[in-house]
């Protein structure tokens, strides 16, 4: 029995990946920005909701009907992070090269252009967007400053050298960090763990088309820990040297106290110094041992197989008529 045989189409040269959170107002005039773009080879964009609340996949479709280059929503079950709908997107990317950008048109679709041709030009795995001036509130901005400090001796990058959200990777390094299915992920330090191929390109940053951003101090403390916790025993080494450092200092402090009591002289003690010491040791003890529960609890849920994403749907462009990923 004869079959017909679909002929696979060629795989766009870029392939814009970007995540969607409440993102109606501004997915659309980012989308047609994109579209403009004169890409050589051809450029696709891959739209992850990430369990929005708003009218963003009604207007995910609408964009899919008029589509004028290939494009690919994908409707995740709930919200699962940023990162996790990256790594959702970088799944279903056909492209050379990924780029990933925000939702709120503050990384420039042209400046993804850059990346990708710095990228292409260098034979790098990785280039990493640096703003020279950064449109985020101070404590953004603070927060990525002290980001950058901690990754320093976190994982395994160059000194001082800048992790952004907006990076261009190579379908290689893509394929290699889509493989982790673990709950938490934190996508520069599987980069990391895959190559060292990594450069950095300045780039502009504007303002927010609208409205406000979703990330709160909750979420920011939530990347931290996986950035920490998930690639680094440092924390665990830490918390040893700070246990062995306060018994030092009260092995020393007793020695002092035993010294004034030989020697009949020094201050009396009283139930306040008492209780003073006994907080700081007691405070010591419980930072440790939340940390120490906070390896426990992510090993505990990763064994128990907490999904990384759920997939609910995937609609896509005439383009993608005949993939059998649309359903």
């Amino acid at each position: 029995m004869n079959q017909t045989v679909i002929p696979a189409r060629p795989a766009p040269a870029l392939s814009f990946v970007i995540p969607l959170y409440n993102s109606a107002e501004t997915i659309g005039p980012l989308v047609k920005t994109i579209e403009a773009l004169q890409v050589p080879g051809g450029h696709e964009i891959i739209l992850v909701n990430d369990g929005s609340r708003d009218a963003t996949r009604q207007v995910c479709q609408r964009l899919v009907t008029e589509a004028r280059i290939p494009i690919l929503v994908v409707e995740h079950a709930r919200n699962f992070g940023e990162h996790n709908a990256v790594l959702t997107g970088w799944r279903q990317a056909r492209g050379a090269h990924i780029v990933n950008l925000d939702d709120d048109g503050q990384n420039p679709p042209e400046e993804a252009v850059r990346l990708w041709e710095h990228a292409s030009r260098n034979g790098l795995d990785v280039v990493f967007g640096h703003y020279e001036v950064k449109q985020h509130a101070a404590w953004r901005n603070w927060g990525s400053r002290l980001t950058t400090w901690m990754t320093d001796w976190a994982l395994d990058k160059p000194k001082g050298f800048y992790l952004s959200s907006f990076r261009c990777v190579s379908a290689f390094v893509a394929r290699e960090v889509s493989a982790n299915t673990g709950p938490f992920p934190y996508l520069d330090g599987l980069i990391l763990q895959v190559t060292q191929r990594i450069g950095s390109l300045s780039v502009s940053h504007r303002e927010r088309l609208t409205g406000q951003s979703g990330y709160t101090l909750r979420r920011l403390l939530r990347l931290w820990l996986s950035a920490f916790v998930n690639f680094s025993v440092m924390p665990l080494r830490l918390a040893t040297v700070l246990g062995l450092g306060m018994a030092a200092a009260g092995f020393l402090a007793l020695g002092v106290v035993s010294y004034w009591w030989w020697t009949g002289s020094g201050p009396a003690f009283g139930w306040g110094s008492l209780m003073a010491a006994l907080l700081v040791f007691s405070g010591v003890q419980l930072v440790i041992l939340g940390l120490v529960g906070e390896y426990l609890g992510r090993m505990f849920i990763t064994i128990n197989q907490r999904p990384q994403s759920v997939v609910r749907e995937v609609i896509g462009s005439a383009d993608f008529s005949d993939d059998p990923r649309v359903r």
